[in-house]
C-alpha cells in the first residue's frame, strides 16, 4: 500500500480491518525495518472518542498493540478515575512503527520527525474518517502538533475542547446554514479535540510530583466524559 515514496497510500473502502492488514506492508518510511511490526490501531468502529499517542513503545512493538506497556497501564488507571471505558474508545498513534536507538540490550525510544509523521498521516486520516468520532484526544505534543497545529503547546492549551474538522471530510454546517425542518442526517456532526499529557510523560515526572500529574490528567480526561454525556 506503499511503496517507500514517503507517504503512506492506504486504501479506501476496506474498513478498519482492511486499513490495520494493509499497513502491515507499509514501506513510506525507513521505520519498518527495524522496528518488529506495524502497531495499528485498536477499538470498535463504533468508538465515539479517539485517543492519538506518538508511536508504540517496545512492549506495543513486542506484542502488536497500542498503548498496552507502562504507560497503557497508567492510561488504564487514569481513565477509569475519569469515568471513561477503554473498551468504548479506539486507540491509536500517529506513528505506527517503534522509533529507537539502541544501548547495550535496551532499545530507546526516539520522537519520530517531521517526515515520520507526513508518511504516517493517511493511515491516521482514514482511520479517523472511518470512525467519525465525537471527540479525538491528542496524547502528548508530538500528537497535538500533527493534529491541531505545529505551535501548539501542552502546557498553556491542554485540557480544552476545541472545535475540529475532521480529515478529508466536509466541515459541519454553521448553524445558520442548518435547516431545521429538513435535517441533512448524512452531513457530519462536529466533532470536539482535546489535547493532554501522554502517559509516558507522567511515568517520566519526579515522584514528588507525579501524583498531581497523574491528577491533571485525570481532569483533562473528565473533560471528555462531560462531552461524551
Amino acid at each position: 500500500m506503499s511503496e517507500g515514496n514517503g507517504i503512506a497510500q492506504p486504501p479506501s473502502g476496506v474498513g478498519l480491518d482492511g486499513l490495520a492488514t494493509a499497513a502491515a506492508d507499509c514501506r513510506a518510511c525507513e521505520l519498518w525495518e527495524p522496528a518488529t511490526q506495524t502497531v495499528f490501531g485498536e477499538g470498535p468502529p463504533t468508538a465515539r472518542i479517539v485517543f492519538v499517542g506518538e508511536q508504540p513503545g517496545d512492549q506495543e512493538d513486542r506484542k502488536g498493540e497500542p498503548f498496552v506497556g507502562p504507560a497503557g497501564r497508567l492510561l488504564d488507571d487514569a481513565l477509569t478515575g475519569a469515568g471513561i471505558d477503554r473498551r468504548d474508545a479506539y486507540i491509536t498513534n500517529a506513528v505506527k512503527h517503534f522509533r529507537f536507538t539502541v544501548k547495550g540490550k535496551r532499545r530507546i525510544h526516539q520522537t519520530p520527525g517531521a517526515e515520520h509523521l507526513r508518511a504516517c498521516a493517511p493511515w491516521l486520516r482514514s482511520e479517523l474518517a472511518i470512525l467519525r468520532p465525537e471527540v479525538v484526544v491528542a496524547l502528548g505534543a508530538t500528537a497535538a502538533k500533527a493534529l491541531i497545529a505545529p505551535s501548539f503547546r501542552i502546557t498553556q492549551d491542554r485540557g480544552r475542547l476545541l472545535p475540529w474538522d475532521l480529515p478529508g471530510l466536509p466541515p459541519p454546517p454553521l448553524a445558520d446554514e442548518a435547516d431545521d425542518d429538513e435535517p441533512d442526517e448524512a452531513a457530519p456532526a462536529q466533532t470536539w479535540i482535546l489535547a493532554t499529557t501522554h502517559p509516558s510523560a507522567v511515568l517520566r515526572t519526579p515522584d514528588e510530583a507525579r501524583a498531581a500529574a497523574f491528577d491533571a490528567l485525570v481532569t483533562d480526561l473528565k473533560v471528555v466524559a462531560a462531552a461524551l454525556a
